[in-house]
């Protein structure tokens, strides 16, 4: 079985030869770290995991987006302004193509958000019906896609295209989560308008993804917390479940074949059962610090497969070797038997897991992960 059979047999819930697993990209600081003490540029290579499946995206806009920035605010004073954050230090910021403006804080830490949400104050429909969308949909962005993928595919390797921040995060970025939350609580028409041009969006995009032939859709927006939802179930049955079912819809119009897998950090138990309903085909990441992924196959494994469940709070990053190895283990008996699973970290890598961790995992998916 080669690796994009492997991966595509695991996650339409059949038994492959063996596990397919993955090392998330690395954050920023741990990237640095890396780099500096292994010399190496490829984390793959150097912990030794067989690359199952690779990844395809868009290409960078080149509208500029400081400009369309400062249609609607200041920019932070006494900062350096970089494209993109490849090579961000303290204080420098950048942009999101939907507007948004990240600060780099100390190496540990992730970008923050710095500027004021640019509808927090929006007058009206209007202000939001004119606020510009990204360029997506414009040829240079996507008429790679069909040449990358027939590449991933020659190489026997499973393609996927990351659609994460489909609605809600996109969103709330451009309202503010509080102002957006109120919004959903009252019920307000701009709110209606945001979520509706946000999805108009990430409808075309599903459209010329399945389209191209890719795989696997990633799809998701982050709704979950520790122990409940951001939300309640029932305010996300109304102001999202009805616009992601759009998204799914469209893309598997133009493939039926294509897998759609649904991130959330968190807790989202109360709302699995409706995301197969809408034609979720893999959950991403379950973490086991918020669900118990043995749990949820049982209930939901005929219906529904399964990426990440190795916890990056806890085991990889604070865990010995050992407590990897058996994680590895109990994950693959548990979720991994029949199919179901491609297994890995829960989140990117963060600076403080030690690399004897990794190697830990690697080792033990291939220790225990041949069915």
């Amino acid at each position: 079985m080669n690796s994009r059979e492997r991966v595509l047999t695991a996650l339409r819930r059949q038994q492959p030869d063996k596990a397919p697993y993955e090392i998330p990209r690395f954050n920023r600081a741990a990237w640095k770290r890396f780099n500096i003490e292994t010399g190496s540029t490829n984390p793959d290579e150097y912990f030794g995991v067989e690359t199952d499946f690779e990844w395809v995206d868009f290409a960078p806009t080149d509208v500029n987006i400081k400009e369309r920035y400062l249609l609607y605010h200041e920019l932070p004073p006494n900062v350096i302004y970089k494209k993109d954050d490849s090579d961000l230090h303290k204080d420098d910021y950048t942009f999101n193509e939907w507007g948004t403006v990240f600060i780099a804080g100390t190496d540990p830490a992730y970008d923050h958000f710095v500027a004021p949400a640019k509808m927090m104050n929006a007058a009206g429909l209007n202000d939001i019906e004119k606020y510009p969308m990204p360029d997506f949909m414009s040829d240079y962005r996507h008429n790679h896609f069909e040449k990358i993928i027939a590449g991933i595919h020659g190489r026997q390797r499973a393609s996927v295209i990351n659609m994460e921040m489909t609605i809600f995060e996109v969103s709330w970025q451009i309202r503010g989560l509080d102002q957006l939350l109120t919004d959903f609580a009252i019920g307000t028409d701009i709110a209606e308008c945001l979520l509706d041009r946000v999805t108009a969006v990430s409808v075309a995009k599903a459209q010329r993804i399945a389209q191209a032939g890719v795989d696997i859709i990633r799809l998701g927006d982050d709704v979950g917390m520790k122990d409940r939802m951001i939300m309640s179930p029932d305010m996300w049955r109304q102001w999202l479940k009805p616009r992601l079912a759009k998204v799914i819809s469209a893309a598997k119009k133009n493939k039926p074949d294509v897998l759609i897998c649904y991130h959330s950090d968190g807790f989202i138990e109360p709302i699995i059962p409706e995301l197969i309903e809408i034609g979720v085909d893999v959950l991403n990441p379950l973490q086991p610090e918020c669900m118990d992924p043995a749990k949820i196959k049982k209930l939901y494994g005929d219906k529904l497969a399964f990426w990440g469940t190795i916890g990056i709070q806890q085991t990889l990053p604070v865990g010995t070797p050992k407590d990897v190895e058996d994680e590895v283990r109990l994950r693959i008996e548990t979720v991994g038997k029949g199919g179901g699973l491609l297994i890995g970290p829960t989140h990117v890598i963060a600076p403080e897991v030690p690399y004897d961790n990794l190697r830990a995992f690697v080792a033990a998916v291939k220790k225990y992960g041949t069915y």
